[in-house]
């Protein structure tokens, strides 16, 4: 999934994006508060991890603006200090979660993916398509009985598909929450991709459950 990460504090900001990397996230950072509004306003962020104490605009100004813009992204906020004042002003402005400095990253990454299902309605780490299951927690996908490798980025193109059984997904899109740069269309990057995960997801299975929509893009679901 796609992050935007807003701290201004580069040793923060670097320890928190290569972790969330390592997890398979795609990860934007920025270090100021009006860049960070204009990136939310016009970029396809999955979730934001944003710091209250901003140059340029201060984190619960961004998350106000960004509210009353209707943009629903799942928000958590961070700061050096944690009175209850500041979880309270943080909560009633829009956010989803808090967690003070310092922190662990493990909880980090945890409280992110937890914000991720609820979005997406799902109350487990457990997605699943058909008899192919994807546990978000230990990484593993099993279809029946047999548990598939994935490199880090197979296991997010995966993830994405299985958020939304039957959406179809652009190349485009794929790109921006995957790999997070804008599609190029001289590239097969995807159907590459895509063909990998085929291979490894439904070669000698029946049905096969990843789905080619020609000239739009694919999608993950059990065929009638």
């Amino acid at each position: 999934m796609r992050l935007l990460v807003v701290e201004d504090e580069e040793k923060i900001a670097s320890f928190v994006r290569k972790g969330l990397q390592e997890q398979g996230f795609a990860v934007d950072t920025l270090a100021r508060g009006d860049e960070a509004l204009l990136a939310l306003v016009n970029q396809p962020y999955d979730a934001a991890i944003l710091d209250i104490f901003l140059p340029g605009r201060d984190g619960l100004s961004v998350l106000r603006a960004v509210r009353r813009r209707g943009i629903h992204l799942p928000v958590l906020l961070l700061t050096a200090r944690g009175e209850l004042y500041e979880r309270v002003e943080g909560l009633e402005s829009g956010a989803d979660d808090y967690l003070p400095k310092p922190f662990a990253m493990e909880e980090l990454v945890a409280r992110v993916r937890a914000l991720l299902r609820r979005t997406a309605g799902v109350g487990l780490s457990l997605y699943q398509v058909g008899d192919l299951t994807l546990n978000l927690v230990s990484r593993v996908a099993v279809r029946r009985e047999r548990k598939i490798e994935l490199t880090g980025r197979e296991f997010s193109l995966l993830e994405l598909l299985m958020r939304s059984p039957g959406k179809v997904f652009t190349r485009t899109e794929i790109c921006e929450h995957v790999w997070n740069f804008h599609f190029d269309p001289g590239t097969n990057l995807v159907d590459v991709y895509i063909q990998k995960l085929r291979k490894k997801v439904d070669e000698g299975e029946s049905p096969r459950l990843i789905q080619t929509v020609r000239g739009i893009g694919y999608k993950i679901e059990v065929s009638a």
